[in-house]
């Protein structure tokens, strides 16, 4: 069905077309590489010098059918790739803007597009009073292939042109081209963009203005932030070139038990990496973890949350809008609460030891994807920055970068002016952490190394693993180290492979690294159930999970080369999802320039004169640590979707690792529980919930010198949201729910005026000893529940909430039914059995032990161990 057009209204000088395009099951789809968007353009009539002119707005719509649409021309990559190679050459020669600019303009693409009669866009460029450096942008968005992003819609071929007839609105639309062909007398942006103004008065609406101001921002970033591999013309470079490799090695290819490859070295082979497992070598991995928490103070902490995250599907429930993964909301905060949990949890402990209060600085790397960055740090204004004042925290924000198609590398757009964007993979994270200072004010704040993690594991920092990692690294004054496990067969994970190459000069180099699992095929690597060259039994998972030392990182990240964008990977195999103008949505095949932060290791190589045989590992400045899986990886990063039973890599799925970890932890303290199996039989939920607040330990010798003996029966729920605790043969059978405000210690003003947490100050105490709790509990049969929200429904349960340094002390009771015992600050309530069932006295707190409480868990070291005492005050 054709569009149709509005009647034309004449009004003194002023002339308006408007168009709308009817509803149609002939839906008119364009390719978002060519699609010519709506754009309002302002012109007004110049007959009289005296006055200004009326000015109209002209809505454009195309709407050519793609039946009718002009077959884009043949692409050929590699010639493409070899203009722009030497394009960028010439640009490397000039060190001047204006040198830049006449390497620019004396390209094809620039000096067809920017002189052209027919383009709009040049027409209108000269009244925009554009500074040199955003032509330039604009110049080299040109030069590297993407006119189309800058198109208008006034490039007519003959086929265009009488395609045209069969559309009234595109007839008139012609006309007016026509027209407006006919006032320009002088044409093209070279000579005659300031009469073509001057004549007509034609400039972009205020609307598209702010479109363009947007696209060169964005184009400023790439530029600016790619400089090191020549920017945006570097980067459609980089772009085409791995597309080529890819178009290129399709087909996998055969691989014995090690992989030899012609890469800019004689020789490359990929071996099954060796390191410690904490889980077997427990006296090193107790060590180890006290050399973590001896070395808190020289240490910071790096989250990389620039992901979009599409696959979680979050969504704000008010707004509609979508929301990146630190927002989900996981057991009851978001993942990002999460994060700063786990480290306070070390900090605590750090307290408990030393007696030595210990913040960490936190680096956040953010983008502005699904606004990302603004709510951040609308979450972290609004929780107090969790306690830890706000000079604790940097958040640095990645750029966005195009997405590209896969059929020709050509960069997708959902409107003119409108880059289809995302962020660049966390491989940039070095690159600006360096640019953005982030290095240095870790220095200032006397660190030395850093942990990494993403926020969608939520069992990184079970244990030991993060505290051994870093206690090895700073210890044994590593350079990058790694935390590692089992892989699960057919898993979107990477691997952590040791390389060893004999270079060009004839040394041998050897270093810890990954490969992507999208680059598996590059290195004929085959992955699958019934494959002979699986790689279940042979190679162990990349989870992200990292130590660095950040002087050799700043190294790496300050590289005015491609080091300092490492990994740098182009995955073709997902779909990019957007919506064009006019609220279409489109899928199509593409990606983006990615960088992988874990590869920083591609640059701690360390070389011998003569080939190493065994253990090479020990001699390196790269590292790796290994776990069971479920105390390493489990992550909450794609949504369930409806009446899938898989629950991998699932918010459903982490929960039930989460349960197993507590299984394993209480099971080993006498305290009976019911197994947990595999996760296709809790498809409906879990078998019981048990959450115990990091701070419990977090090393779990810890943790269980706080329980000792009991039960908890299948399907009860125990909640734990208190450091000091103690539990003593206490069987649940229901629901038992213990909250504390003040965790770990309780804020006080600092001298900026901002509430900072104090460690081990007014915390809440609760104490177990011979107690029953039953009660009815969760109501497992609500369609209503999400377990791994932590919202569920229950018929009864035992609550206690401690305000303050409130304490809770029950002995040899049993609490039956519903109950609430909210204790308010500076009081202690005891329960004990009397003639009625339960005793209940509520008093306060000896002023004298208002900052201890009247009693405490006191923390020693032992040989490689910790030791708990209870201290009665």
């Amino acid at each position: 069905m054709a569009a149709q057009s509005s009647p034309l209204l004449n009004h003194k000088n002023h002339f308006l077309f408007s168009f709308s395009k009817t509803s149609t099951s002939h839906s008119h789809y364009f390719h978002p590489l060519t699609k010519k968007s709506p754009l309002s353009f302002v012109f007004s009539s110049s007959s009289s010098s005296s006055s200004p002119s009326p000015r109209c707005v002209i809505s454009r719509v195309s709407t050519a059918p793609v039946e009718f649409a002009a077959p884009p021309p043949e692409f050929d990559l590699h010639r493409e790739i070899s203009r722009l190679k030497a394009l960028l050459s010439r640009l490397s020669g000039s060190r001047s803007l204006s040198g830049k600019l006449r390497v620019v303009d004396g390209d094809r693409r620039v000096k067809d597009f920017f002189n052209s009669s027919r383009n709009g866009f040049s027409r209108v460029l000269a009244s925009l009073n554009l500074t040199s450096y955003e032509l330039f942008l604009l110049k080299c968005l040109v030069a590297s292939g993407q006119e189309h992003v800058l198109s208008f819609g006034f490039e007519f071929d003959d086929g265009e042109l009488e395609s045209a007839a069969r559309s009234s609105v595109k007839s008139a639309l012609y006309a007016l081209v026509g027209m407006i062909e006919r006032l320009d007398v002088n044409g093209g942006v070279g000579g005659g963009g300031e009469a073509f103004e001057n004549k007509l008065g034609w400039t972009l609406s205020d609307e598209a203005i702010g479109d363009l101001r947007k696209l060169l921002k964005n184009l400023g970033d790439v530029e600016e932030f790619y400089d090191s591999i020549g920017g945006i013309i570097g980067y459609q470079l980089r772009v085409l070139e791995l597309l080529a490799q890819t178009r290129g090695e399709m087909q996998p290819r055969k691989r014995s038990k090690h992989k030899h490859e012609q890469m800019e070295c004689q020789l490359l082979e990929i071996h099954a990496p060796n390191g410690v497992d904490l889980s077997q070598n427990t006296e090193y991995a107790s060590q180890a973890a006290l050399w973590g928490i001896e070395g808190l103070p020289y240490l910071g902490e790096i989250y990389p949350l620039g992901g979009a995250a599409d696959r979680l599907g979050l969504v704000d429930p008010d707004t509609g809008e979508c929301l990146p993964a630190a927002m989900l909301p996981y057991c009851g905060r978001t993942l990002l609460e999460g994060l700063i949990r786990d480290l306070q949890a070390r900090e605590f402990l750090y307290y408990k030891i030393y007696g030595k209060q210990c913040i960490t600085p936190v680096a956040i790397m953010t983008s502005s994807a699904k606004n990302n960055h603004e709510r951040i740090t609308s979450l972290c204004e609004r929780l107090g920055w969790f306690g830890r004042g706000q000079s604790s925290f940097q958040l640095f924000e990645q750029p966005l970068v195009p997405s590209v198609s896969a059929e020709d590398g050509q960069w997708l757009v959902s409107e003119t002016f409108s880059l289809v964007c995302k962020p660049g993979g966390h491989g940039v994270i070095w690159k600006l952490a360096h640019d953005k200072g982030i290095f240095k004010w870790f220095y200032n704040h006397g660190r030395k190394g850093a942990t990494v993690r993403q926020v969608s594991n939520v069992v990184a920092a079970t244990d030991l693993t993060l505290l051994a990692l870093a206690g090895i690294g700073l210890h044994e004054g590593k350079k990058l180290g790694f935390a590692s496990c089992k892989r699960n067969l057919g898993a979107t994970e990477g691997i952590n492979v040791l390389i060893e190459k004999k270079n060009i000069d004839g040394k041998w180099a050897y270093g810890l690294s990954c490969i992507e699992y999208t680059e598996f095929d590059k290195f004929g690597i085959a992955d699958g159930p019934l494959s002979p060259n699986s790689l279940q039994a042979e190679f162990p998972a990349n989870t992200n999970i990292l130590y660095v030392d950040l002087l050799s990182a700043e190294s790496v990240g300050s590289s005015n080369n491609s080091n300092s964008l490492p990994g740098m990977v182009l995955n073709m195999k997902k779909k990019i999802s957007f919506v064009d103008y006019y609220g279409r949505p489109h899928s199509v095949l593409g990606g983006r320039l990615e960088c992988t932060m874990q590869n920083i290791a591609d640059s701690f190589f360390n070389s011998y004169s003569s080939r190493c045989f065994k253990d090479v590992e020990d001699k390196l400045d790269t590292f790796i640590v290994f776990n069971e899986r479920k105390r390493v990886t489990s992550s909450a990063k794609m949504q369930r979707k409806h009446a899938n039973k898989s629950l991998h890599q699932t918010p459903d799925g982490s929960l039930l690792d989460i349960l197993r970890n507590a299984h394993d932890l209480l099971s080993r303290c006498d305290i009976g529980l019911p197994e947990i199996e595999g996760n296709d039989r809790y498809v409906s939920g879990p078998p019981f919930l048990i959450l115990l607040h990091p701070a419990l330990g977090p090393l779990w010798e810890v943790t269980r010198q706080k329980f000792c003996k009991g039960s908890i029966s299948r399907e009860s729920e125990l909640k734990v949201e208190v450091a000091e605790f103690l539990w003593r043969n206490v069987q649940l059978d229901g629901s038992l729910i213990i909250e504390a405000g003040s965790v770990v210690g309780s804020n006080r003003i600092d001298y900026n005026g901002e509430h900072i947490l104090q460690y081990g100050h007014r915390c809440g105490r609760c104490r177990l000893e011979n107690v029953k709790v039953l009660n009815q509990g969760v109501n497992w049969n609500c369609g209503d529940n999400v377990y791994w929200k932590h919202e569920v429904q229950r018929f009864e349960a035992c609550k206690i909430v401690l305000h303050g340094n409130a304490e809770f002390e029950a002995t040899d009771v049993t609490i039956q039914g519903n109950h609430v015992f909210e204790v308010p600050n500076g009081y202690k309530l005891k329960i004990t059995s009397g003639h009625s069932g339960m005793a209940i006295k509520l008093g306060p707190i000896d002023k004298n032990m208002m900052e201890t409480g009247s009693w405490s868990w006191k923390y020693k070291i032992k040989g490689s161990h910790i030791e708990l005492e209870l201290v009665e005050f």
